[in-house]
């Protein structure tokens, strides 16, 4: 029992720790494929349709210490730039909130994105997006829920008892810009594909809460894959990876989902349902299960964790759901040009 006690505060220590001393630890979902924004602004888009809005909960480490509980909300609205040229611009935005610890270490982040497609064949679904993400993080922290080692007396701790910690400042906004940049093409008629790299943090912002010290975000660059097909008429493979780098940490994901068409009329009436299996470097094995039901759906996974907080966790690592809606928008030109000339990934 003390061996698990001194495991589960020993983790909660590094917690805390991480509030100041971290190279910050990106927003990372392992339903990352259905926040595309999160993984790569040049992925803005990638979709069948005008309209997609997407929204994740995540909640993990809540058998360990205090949960890390983190929201997200995207959007993404497409416009044809010209049926000459077969061009796009997507608009969007990207809302997230993370909070963790006893000390409710929170950060929120708003970030609108703008994607331009250029179409580099006439023939097909071919086009090089370029994007730029950025806007406010506003991150802050409450002191008075944090325990300190003068505050213990006695062997007991008390919140009323003094203590010489002082924090002279317990919120921060910075600014923050992403850009990206990423292919993707058709090869034959029932397989799309994409490849995208881009950089996070590439102005390296400050991000501590006490201005004498120089706390900066170092840059991350990450590269992103996907391929889909059909290996049916009711069944498709999907396989997607994300690999990042930042300062001396790497670190990648990755998978694959098996989709099954239940109902299947036109891509407003169709049911689907998913199963797929995904992995996360030295962290977790995620299994993961989904349905969609006409233009919405709704995914599930649970992060089985297997990395060196195994004896603490217990290999229960976190619960995630993701919601999405998708659709044409009411100006849709139903002209078969507009509808085969639009990047796109199932």
């Amino acid at each position: 029992m003390k061996t698990k006690f001194y495991t589960k505060l020993i983790l909660a220590l590094m917690l805390v720790l991480s509030v100041e001393f971290s190279i910050g630890q990106d927003i990372n979902f392992s339903q990352f494929y259905d926040l595309p924004i999160l993984r790569n602004p040049s992925l803005a888009g990638l979709f069948d349709g005008d309209i997609r809005i997407t929204s994740g909960f995540r909640n993990q480490w809540q058998s360990v210490t205090v949960p890390y509980k983190t929201i997200a909300l995207g959007a993404e609205f497409k416009k044809i730039v010209s049926h000459n040229t077969g061009d796009f611009v997507t608009f969007g935005f990207q809302l997230t909130n993370d909070m963790a610890g006893d000390s409710k270490l929170s950060r929120t982040q708003v970030f609108p994105v703008i994607n331009y497609h250029k179409s580099l064949s006439a023939d097909k679904n071919t086009f090089l997006s370029a994007a730029f993400m950025g806007g406010p993080v506003m991150q802050q922290f409450d002191p008075t829920k944090l325990r300190f080692d003068d505050q213990y007396m006695g062997g007991s701790f008390s919140a009323t008892n003094p203590t010489h910690q002082t924090f002279s400042n317990t919120s921060l906004t910075y600014w923050d810009p992403t850009v990206g940049l990423s292919f993707s093409s058709e090869a034959g008629e029932n397989t799309n594909y994409y490849i995208a790299a881009g950089i996070f943090h590439f102005t390296k912002p400050g991000v501590s809460f006490q201005p004498q010290n120089d706390f900066r975000l170092n840059p991350k660059f990450v590269i992103n894959a996907g391929i889909t097909t059909m290996t049916n008429e009711v069944n498709r493979i999907t396989f997607y990876v994300d690999l990042f780098k930042q300062g001396g940490a790497a670190q990648g994901q990755g998978g694959v989902m098996m989709m099954h068409d239940l109902v299947q009329t036109d891509d407003d009436k169709k049911v689907s349902i998913s199963g797929g299996v995904f992995y996360r470097m030295n962290d977790a094995i995620i299994p993961v299960i989904k349905l969609d039901y006409y233009k919405m759906s709704i995914g599930t996974t649970y992060d089985i964790n297997i990395s060196k907080l195994v004896p603490a966790s217990q290999y229960r690592g976190g619960l995630e759901v993701t919601l999405a809606y998708k659709a044409l928008s009411p100006n849709h030109i139903s002209d078969e040009a507009y509808k085969t000339r639009c990047p796109k990934f199932f």
